[in-house]
């Protein structure tokens, strides 16, 4: 899983944007151990009883951990022990953060080799003051991100930072160089200040990353401040550090949930103040947990979405897309000439990025098991959504034509690749599994392996598995995110479909579905 799936599924299930870091330092921990009577013991020892409390008491309040490098490093090889001790300690499904602000262009490539591959964290924070050199190395790591730093709350540092004037200062140029070396998902910043207006000016740069804020606030109007200035416009994107003072009081698990709350109220005015429109604007939309604090029941009702519909962690997403237009009733003709009274139709979530996106994150829950060195979308239909994945699994794209150009390079296969290479196939309405054997005969007699099938909707389902069984003839694994019983299900359940329509969908099998 990469970081930032792993990043916003842990703000989606602890309903929180607080970070903690988890930083030994001397004077902190002599202050944690007096108040517990543990005086006389060694650092070291303070150190593993202090990060194993602050962990325990936080999991549940928290979305990532970010240890200062520079402390464990001050501790020589214990103390990279230590930070290994760390990694293990972290609950899995919450990222780990290493405060490196590492920049240096020498160590680069032994710094991230040893970070994500021997330590095995998530990100690291690094200094952009040697130019895109300084990242590329930390960015080959596709499922791992960086944190750049733009700003820093020395107060030293404010006349190099916000040279030559307060018009174009140095600190909102790294911004916009920086944006430009990875993609949100892998490219984040760190903002150190707690002057809100700061805060504003960087998320007005970039107001689809994610920003995390390192200053404190000592008061409750400066963190209403800041939530303002850096919150997205869907109230999220904006990561904020417990307080360090938190940190060795006794009770650090009720003051962070209460830390919590506030913010999380907070989020909700935002919400309520402001106009969503999708028509109108480009939300960075984060998964939703299934239960918990922030979610409704289900099954229970409360509201119209949710209305007497089972808990399924699709519901949402099913709902939305019949809203736009998905699913439409009358007569269509088929790909495969059969006549259906209900035609199922995904082209419009390409305009709907919010939408689209969690499309995406549906898919790659499906694919994150299966081994591959490409995707190749059949064409026409699902060749947006194969872009998609590709970009967001950082994976090679790759197609097979339709029909072979009578021109140019006359290929069959578009895009660089070698024989050998494992492909998975995606589309996005299976029904016959026709289209999908075509374009894997084309892409096996190119020398490529295929092994998986991902579809969004299994026209089929749990009533009609024939075309999934025409696949597994083939010696090909099907994985679908959804199918027709599943999305009667929901929508029936939510209202959305009366009986008449519910029966349609229910005895698609005596439509003529049939192969040819």
């Amino acid at each position: 899983m990469g970081f930032f799936v792993q990043l916003t599924d842990a703000i989606s299930r602890n309903q929180t944007l607080l970070v903690t870091g988890l930083d030994p330092n001397p004077e902190m921990l002599n202050t944690w151990a007096q108040g517990r009577g543990m005086g006389g013991r060694s650092f070291l020892s303070l150190a593993r009883h202090w990060i194993k409390a602050v962990i325990e008491a936080t999991a549940d309040h928290v979305c990532a951990y970010k240890p200062s490098l520079g402390f464990y490093q001050a501790l020589g090889p214990v103390g990279l022990e230590l930070l290994r001790e760390v990694r293990e300690l972290v609950p899995p499904g919450i990222p780990l953060i290493v405060d490196a602000k590492h920049g240096d262009l020498n160590s680069s490539s032994a710094l991230a080799n040893y970070l994500f591959r021997d330590l095995g964290a998530d990100a690291v924070t690094l200094s952009p003051l040697a130019g895109q050199d300084i990242a590329a190395p930390f960015l080959l790591y596709h499922q791992r991100a960086v944190v750049v730093t733009c700003h820093s709350s020395n107060p030293a540092a404010w006349r190099i930072q916000h040279h030559p004037n307060e018009q174009n200062p140095l600190y909102l140029q790294v911004v916009r160089e920086c944006q430009s070396w990875g993609t949100p998902e892998q490219l984040l910043f760190e903002v150190g200040t707690s002057d809100p207006e700061i805060l504003a000016r960087v998320r007005q740069e970039v107001p689809e990353r994610f920003l995390i804020l390192r200053s404190l606030w000592a008061e409750e109007d400066r963190l209403v401040a800041l939530l303002e200035a850096g919150l997205s416009d869907s109230a999220d994107g904006l990561l904020l550090p417990l307080p360090q003072n938190l940190l060795v009081e006794a009770d650090i698990a009720a003051r962070a949930a209460a830390l919590k709350g506030r913010i999380d109220q907070q989020r909700q005015h935002w919400l309520e103040g402001r106009s969503h429109s999708r028509q109108d604007s480009c939300q960075l939309w984060v998964p939703q947990p299934t239960s918990g604090p922030g979610r409704k029941d289900t099954e229970s009702g409360g509201g119209a979405k949710g209305e007497g519909v089972v808990a399924d962690p699709h519901a949402e997403l099913i709902l939305d897309l019949f809203d736009i237009g998905c699913l439409l009733f009358g007569e269509y003709v088929q790909a495969s000439g059969d006549v259906f009274n209900y035609y199922i139709d995904l082209r419009q979530i390409i305009s709907d990025p919010n939408l689209f996106h969690r499309v995406l994150h549906a898919y790659s829950l499906a694919m994150a098991e299966l081994a591959f060195d490409r995707i190749a979308g059949i064409p026409y239909g699902s060749l947006p959504t194969a872009t998609g994945l590709s970009l967001l699994l950082h994976k090679p794209l790759i197609y097979p034509r339709k029909e072979v150009k009578a021109h140019g390079a006359r290929r069959l296969i578009e895009g660089d690749f070698e024989e050998g290479d494992l492909v998975v196939v995606v589309d996005d309405v299976l029904i016959t599994g026709g289209s999908v054997l075509d374009g894997i005969a084309k892409l096996e007699s190119s020398g490529l392996q295929v092994q998986d099938v991902v579809v969004f909707i299994d026209h089929g389902g749990a009533t009609d598995f024939r075309a999934r069984q025409r696949l597994e003839t083939g010696g090909y694994r099907l994985h679908a995110v959804l199918d027709i019983d599943r999305i009667t299900r929901i929508l029936h359940g939510a209202g959305r479909l009366d009986e008449a329509q519910t029966g349609l969908l229910e005895h698609r099998r005596t439509l003529g579905l049939e192969f040819p």
